[in-house]
């Protein structure tokens, strides 16, 4: 459960495009939050590691994430084991199959702090974050991807840090790793993005199966 609610916060790994190069730290921010501002909703196929440190130990995990302004998400897992979360920004639902129970709760605080709000834009990226270069000294990976490192002005336990890879030319997320309080991260990359494609809000909310136990999130 802890790794899916990790996970709801890096809802900010997304892509649009964006005509003006960066060549600063000042330009990098500045194109970022003008390139999200317009953004409304995401889908996206995704593949993901979770390592805990305490228990050194890696999960993967792939499936599709939908996203849209307001706090609204849907992730839908293939593996390790299917699994749904869902919220409409004000419930979050999460639906584990093979344990017939879906556990329904208020959404987290999470997703109206600075992870959960990015649909409503990497436009407020300097008011949420500390931001700099991962590698001031070499700002850009060994594909050309600006790293950059993030660190929220109010830290929340699933969010302590945050590492982008951004695409200096589409400023496509190409890459996220998310630090929570314990040093635990989730490694996220996105593949076949749509951006701004009209996802109804029906989408965002989630029928019990008939037979499905209901069970309070904790």
């Amino acid at each position: 459960m802890r790794n899916a609610l990790t996970l709801v916060v890096v809802c900010l790994s997304l892509g649009v495009a964006s005509a003006v190069p960066a060549q600063t730290l000042e330009d990098v921010v500045r194109d970022l939050e003008t390139a999200y501002g317009s953004m409304t909703d995401l889908r996206a196929e995704f593949t993901q590691t979770a390592f805990n440190k305490s228990l050194n130990q890696t999960i993967p995990a792939q499936g599709t994430v939908y996203l849209k302004k307001g706090g609204k998400l849907r992730w839908e897992y293939t593996e390790p084991t299917p699994q749904e979360i869902v919220s409409d920004g004000k419930q979050l639902w999460v639906y584990t199959p093979s344990l017939n129970q879906v556990n329904v709760g208020d959404a987290p605080e999470a997703l109206a702090g600075p992870a959960g709000s990015f649909l409503a834009g990497l436009g407020r990226l300097r008011a949420e974050f500390s931001v700099r270069f991962l590698n001031p000294a070499q700002p850009t990976d060994a594909e050309g991807n600006w790293v950059l490192d993030l660190e929220p002005k109010q830290p929340l336990p699933t969010l302590a840090r945050l590492i982008l890879s951004v695409d200096a030319k589409t400023w496509a997320v190409r890459k996220a790793v998310v630090y929570d309080q314990f040093e635990n991260t989730v490694t996220m990359r996105l593949t076949k993005v749509a951006i701004n494609s009209s996802l109804p809000d029906r989408l965002f909310t989630f029928v019990v199966p008939k037979g499905v136990a209901t069970v309070p999130l904790r």
